[in-house]
């Protein structure tokens, strides 16, 4: 009778040893969704600058705002003052197991990104704005050209209207850019063309100033462009494109936002912004991790046909300028970019750029 109680209690544990194993593995394929049960995801995001930029990096943060209500994740952000604080910064967060993805906002993460992703194979990474590829990185990229395009027929236009306060006689528009880099070359190659389309006669003043932390310099540089007979310019320049926009306040001239919609920062002085959805592709990496859906290798590309960019609705610049806003400019954007969604107008990259 002993031996048989024995034998009855050895078959009762490993029944319930089968039946917690099943649970656990329930459990698992019920946490599917890249967190533990009462466990956060956790995002480290690095900036090449700083948030307050009221343009690429403050876009970015949109997008982890809205994850962080959507997915209830926790985030740190990791700002960088200078350009050896990015390959620190990205380190640091990539060393630390606690992080469940490490999120690198800005092109200049390139190379860091493609020399430490295959010594933290196992860390799932997204980069912003740039193509990494490896089995563990996310890359997502704009056609940041066909939204400049758009933005320099709307600026050519635009200089034609001397109807409307301060605008000249020249067909001169201008643009100011951070750093000389091809994604900013890319802008530029794509707004020249936009301007040449509507009249080939246009003159396009080119500035960069050398950062994308300097706004006193971005004010120097249009006011310049101002004195040099441009009616507009266009800022392409993050933190320093603060002081692009305030020069067409102080001088009663007009610019062009860029990368979030920045034409209420002074009414009536900004006629659109190129919209370049940094939120949305930050959010959406967010969100293939919290789903389990992430596809490391994987490159999005996000253009005028999806969304990707385009310009704003020009609604304030209406509100301003009342009945003499040109309701024509408004359309011919409607027109072209409807071309471009259909491949009727192909729109140039900066030569060895584009992204196949």
């Amino acid at each position: 009778m002993k031996k048989f109680l024995k034998v009855l209690l050895v078959m009762m544990s490993c029944l319930i040893l089968i039946a917690c194993g099943n649970s656990d593995k329930k459990e698992n394929a019920e946490n599917k969704g890249g967190e533990e049960k009462g466990k956060k995801l956790k995002v480290a995001v690095v900036f090449a600058g700083f948030l307050g930029d009221k343009s690429f990096n403050d876009s970015a943060f949109e997008g982890l705002k809205k994850a962080e209500s959507d997915f209830g994740i926790e985030f740190k952000v990791l700002e960088s003052k200078v350009p050896s604080d990015w390959e620190t910064n990205f380190v640091s967060a990539a060393s630390d197991d606690s992080y469940d993805l490490i999120l690198a906002i800005s092109s200049q993460f390139t190379d860091i990104v493609n020399n430490h992703a295959d010594v933290f194979k196992d860390k799932k990474i997204g980069i912003i704005d740039s193509v990494v590829k490896k089995p563990n990185v996310a890359s997502v990229v704009f056609a940041q050209n066909e939204g400049s395009f758009l933005a320099g027929a709307a600026a050519a236009l635009f200089t034609q209207k001397t109807d409307i306060p301060n605008v000249n006689e020249d067909k001169t528009i201008g643009w100011v850019g951070g750093m000389d880099i091809p994604v900013l070359q890319d802008f530029l190659t794509g707004y020249k063309q936009g301007a040449i389309y509507i009249d080939p006669e246009t003159k396009v003043l080119v500035s960069f100033a050398g950062t994308f932390n300097d706004p006193l310099k971005g004010k120097e540089l249009t006011l310049a462009q101002y004195s040099q007979g441009a009616d507009i310019v266009m800022n392409v320049a993050s933190n320093t494109g603060n002081g692009i926009l305030e020069a067409a306040k102080d001088t009663k001239k007009y610019a062009i936002g860029v990368d979030i919609n920045q034409d209420d920062i002074y009414p009536g002085t900004i006629l659109t912004s190129m919209l370049k959805r940094v939120d949305v592709a930050t959010y959406d990496i967010i969100k293939q991790v919290h789903e389990n859906t992430f596809k490391g290798g994987e490159v999005v590309k996000m253009n005028a046909s999806n969304g990707g960019v385009g310009l704003t609705d020009m609604k304030i610049m209406k509100d301003a300028l009342k009945e003499k806003f040109p309701e024509d400019i408004l359309q011919k954007i409607n027109e072209l970019t409807e071309k471009i969604k259909k491949g009727e107008i192909k729109v140039e990259s900066y030569p060895g750029f584009k992204v196949e």
